[in-house]
C-alpha cells in the first residue's frame, strides 16, 4: 500500500511538472497564433475600406507586438529595435486593451495616427532586413537608399521653430546621425498619416474611392498643395544633448524644412503604390518652382 502510495505521488509530479513546462509554450504558440491572425485581419480590414496596403504587406505577420494602454500626453509611440508599438486603449476594441479595433471603426484621426505608427514599422523592418542580408547601403532596399541620401542632404542641418506656436521664428540647427535620422522618420511618417486622414476625408464626402476617378485625383492634388504650402508636412526630432533636451524634449521642423516634393513623390509610389500616371499629374502641377534636388550631399532648388 505503501509501496501504490509513492508510485501514486510520483506520477503526479511527473504530471504537474510536465504542465508547467508545457504551459508557456503553449501560451507562445497561441499568442503567435492571435497575432497573426490580428494582422491578417488588419490587412482584409484595410482593402474593404481602402486604406493602403502596398507598404503593410511587405511586414511579416509576427513583426509588430502591438501594446495597449492609458497614454496621455501623446496618442501611441514606436520601438525601433523592440518592434514594439504601445497604442492609446482607445484604439482597441471596446477599449479593453487586447486587440486592435476594426479599422472600419476608428476614426480618420485614429487611422492617421495608426498609419503614422505602422510607418515607422515599415522603415525599422526595411533596416533590420538590410542589416540581415549583410547588405551595404548601396545595393539595400530602394526606398531605404533613398533615404539615406535624403537624410544627409536635407536633414543634417535643418531649420527648427524654438517656440512651436511662433512659426515664423526659426532657427538654424545642424543634427547628428540620430537627429537627423529621426527627423526623416517623423516627416514622413506626418506625410503618410495624413494621406490616409486625407483619403479617408475625401471618401467620406464623395461616397467612394478617391483616387481612380480624374474628378477624385484633382481634389486630391488640390488639398496635397494646400497642405504643402502651409508646410503642414513637418516632423520633429529628440534632441540628443541633455542641456538642451531640459529646454524642449522636442524640436520641431520650421516650414522651410518641412518635406520636400521630390519625396512625396517617392513616397507616393513606393509606399502608397500610386499609378505613375496619377504621380506625374501631382509633379506637373506644381511646376518647376517646388523642384529640388540633391548636390554633393545638399539641396539644390532647381
Amino acid at each position: 500500500m505503501k509501496c501504490f502510495t509513492t508510485r501514486l505521488l510520483l506520477l503526479w509530479c511527473c504530471w504537474w511538472l510536465s504542465t508547467v513546462l508545457a504551459e508557456p509554450a503553449i501560451n507562445a504558440h497561441h499568442e503567435q497564433e492571435s497575432g497573426s491572425q490580428s494582422w491578417a485581419r488588419l490587412l482584409v480590414e484595410a482593402e474593404r475600406v481602402h486604406l493602403p496596403t502596398k507598404f503593410l504587406l511587405v511586414l511579416p505577420s509576427d513583426f509588430i507586438h502591438f501594446e495597449f494602454d492609458d497614454l496621455r500626453t501623446y496618442a501611441a509611440e514606436y520601438h525601433p529595435g523592440e518592434h514594439r508599438m504601445r497604442l492609446n486603449r482607445t484604439l482597441s476594441l471596446n477599449a479593453a486593451g487586447r486587440v486592435l479595433k476594426p479599422l472600419g471603426k476608428m476614426t480618420h484621426k485614429e487611422l492617421e495616427v495608426l498609419y503614422h505608427e505602422l510607418f515607422h514599422a515599415y522603415m525599422d523592418y526595411l533596416m533590420v532586413r538590410g542589416v540581415q542580408l549583410g547588405e551595404t547601403e548601396g545595393r539595400s532596399d530602394t526606398l531605404l537608399r533613398f533615404a539615406k541620401e535624403q537624410q544627409v542632404c536635407r536633414y543634417g542641418e535643418v531649420m527648427i521653430t524654438p517656440i512651436v506656436q511662433r512659426t515664423d521664428e526659426t532657427e538654424s540647427r545642424y543634427l547628428t546621425e540620430a537627429e537627423s535620422w529621426e527627423a526623416l522618420n517623423e516627416t514622413w511618417a506626418v506625410f503618410v498619416g495624413w494621406v490616409v486622414w486625407n483619403q479617408m476625408e475625401l471618401q467620406q464626402q464623395t461616397g467612394k474611392p478617391v483616387l481612380p476617378g480624374r474628378r477624385g485625383m484633382q481634389q486630391w492634388i488640390e488639398r496635397f498643395k494646400g497642405a504643402f504650402v502651409k508646410g503642414e508636412f513637418r516632423g520633429y526630432y529628440v534632441p540628443e544633448d541633455p542641456d538642451e533636451r531640459r529646454l524642449a524634449q522636442k524640436r520641431y521642423l520650421a516650414a522651410s524644412s518641412q518635406l520636400s516634393l521630390a519625396e512625396a513623390l517617392v513616397l507616393m509610389e513606393q509606399v502608397f503604390g500610386f499609378s505613375d500616371e496619377f504621380v506625374k499629374m501631382i509633379d506637373v502641377s506644381f511646376g518647376r518652382t517646388w523642384q529640388s534636388t540633391c548636390v554633393d550631399g545638399k539641396m539644390s532648388v532647381n
